[in-house]
């Protein structure tokens, strides 16, 4: 049977791909190199990987971690959620825990509490901190109606001294 340069499909070889390859691995190196350093260089590198690996790799793992886990609160804080408190405690609990309860605190941050709007009339509340801010700097026509009943204060208190004067000079 004669040999024939065929491929599935109708595809011909080209007849100098394999003398090419050939030559191509005839001009690789002989010898590979695992490192660019050598002798004391290698030591040292070795050394310096060793203690990234030992101390900085952990201590990384721990701040990701701990990020991940109060995740949760600063979306509720975030979305402003009534109950941002207690996903707060949620989060820290879940860190005892392992990260087990992580997910629940992060499906309750995204969540709207039910019937929360008809107890309270709102489904967000201010942001914390902020609860005071609204009630420390009355509005217009509060400060209008204070300024009236100095002024009407004001008044009954002359008014009272006068009669008392008029009073005293009939005694």
């Amino acid at each position: 049977m004669k040999p024939t340069n065929q491929l599935p499909f109708g595809r011909k070889t080209a007849p100098w791909r394999p003398g090419a390859l050939s030559a191509l691995f005839l001009l690789l190196p002989a010898s590979a190199h695992a490192s660019m350093f050598e002798g004391e260089a290698l030591d040292k590198a070795a050394d310096i990987l060793s203690w990234v690996v030992l101390i900085f790799a952990p201590l990384l793992g721990i701040a990701v971690f701990l990020l991940v886990h109060i995740l949760p609160e600063k979306i509720a804080e975030k979305k402003q959620h009534p109950q941002a408190t207690a996903i707060q405690c949620l989060c820290l609990l879940s860190l005892v825990f392992g990260g087990l309860l992580w997910p629940l605190a992060w499906l309750w941050a995204y969540t709207k509490p039910v019937l929360y709007k008809q107890a309270y009339g709102t489904d967000k509340v201010a942001p914390h901190g902020h609860e005071d801010d609204a009630q420390a700097t009355p509005d217009k026509d509060e400060a209008e109606e204070l300024q009236q009943l100095r002024k009407r204060l004001a008044e009954l208190e002359t008014k009272l001294a006068g009669k008392s004067a008029v009073e005293g000079g009939k005694a």
